[in-house]
């Protein structure tokens, strides 16, 4: 049920937790793996097709090697040292590489083995927080965006009015680049201005412009624009069987129990608990107060305030990404060394 990794006490709770309490818990597993998955094939056939060609699209690896400098003809102690750095650096980047061929490998051969299959299911387990996670390692609706791009639900439903929005919605969500950040009307304004591009990406998704590289998630791009042609080309589109699944993703999920736990109204409208006309982003917000609190103490004298130097010396080094993985931690008992490193 949950992943101990030999955590004595972890294990220990589990078994005494009497088995009603647990109920909801089975109940919540069982429905997770009795969803039907499948293999989109279209999607897996583009795959294929950009892997056998060596890679280098869609955050695909290079197949190739990168190739290691040859030692200089010399005794100059410095240029000998600039090969020595340029020939680890080539190893390192050659065994990087190495190990995401063997991802991919791995994730293209389940996929090529279940692409024929009319569907299959994940079992489930928790981690110690309580989240559930599919417990087959390679190719799993969890995984990459290479894995959530080749995969859909075996089982599919009409889209009707809702489900044609939130595909125009989900379509700008994976696309990005600040187009996630805008209101849903601004998203599917952004899907409907795209139209032309999004057909020619799933009509010729590598003879022609190719729109859908520019993703961020751009085989999960790729699905929605293949079933978005399909249904807007269709007689009626809100009748046409869509398999795409629309991932709904968690603004800090620890802070949003916290903030729901403590009918929190700030935190809430911090974690999209409140409906708002755009996105929050609670690491931005906190990131920008960060740098209000620097910036305060950067104007004092370093002689008296020791604060002061620092923050002058790292004001420029605060931004969102610095501040996102602390904030994320810290409800589930980050420590302090772990938060330095």
């Amino acid at each position: 049920v949950m992943r101990t990794h030999g955590a004595r006490q972890q294990r220990d709770a589990v078994r005494r937790a009497p088995r009603e309490q647990m109920q909801s818990v089975f109940e919540a597993l069982n429905t997770l793996g009795s969803t039907k998955w499948r293999v989109n094939k279209r999607v897996l056939s583009i795959v294929d097709r950009i892997w056998s060609s060596g890679g280098r699209l869609a955050d695909l690896v290079d197949r190739t090697d990168v190739a290691l400098p040859e030692k200089p003809d010399t005794e100059d102690e410095d240029k000998l040292k600039k090969w020595r750095w340029t020939l680890r650096a080539a190893k390192k980047e050659n065994s990087e590489r190495h190990s995401q061929r063997c991802d991919v490998e791995l994730k293209l051969a389940v996929a090529r083995k279940m692409k024929d299959e009319d569907g299959f299911y994940y079992p489930h387990n928790l981690d110690f927080r309580g989240r559930a996670y599919p417990m087959h390692p390679y190719l799993n609706h969890l995984g990459s965006d290479l894995c959530r791009g080749v995969l859909e639900f075996a089982e599919g439903r009409p889209l009707g009015k809702s489900g044609l929005r939130w595909l125009k919605i989900h379509l700008a969500n994976l696309y990005a680049g600040g187009v996630d950040k805008l209101s849903y009307d601004g998203r599917i304004a952004f899907t409907e201005n795209h139209l032309e591009d999004i057909f020619d990406s799933a009509d010729r998704p590598l003879e022609g412009k190719r729109w859908w590289l520019g993703a961020e998630d751009p085989f999960q791009c790729l699905a929605v624009c293949i079933n978005l042609t399909e249904a807007l080309r269709s007689p009626s589109p809100e009748t046409m069987i869509s398999h795409i699944p629309v991932h709904q993703d968690g603004s800090c999920n620890g802070l949003q129990h916290y903030a729901a736990l403590g009918r929190d109204k700030l935190g809430a409208i911090a974690v999209n608990l409140v409906a708002g006309e755009k996105p929050a982003d609670v690491y931005t917000g906190i990131a920008t107060r960060v740098v209000e609190i620097m910036k305060n103490d950067a104007l004092k004298d370093p002689a008296t305030d020791p604060d002061a130097a620092r923050a002058r010396l790292l004001l420029d080094q605060v931004d969102r990404k610095l501040v996102k993985q602390t904030v994320m931690t810290s409800v589930y008992g980050v420590t302090y060394v772990g938060a330095r490193e």
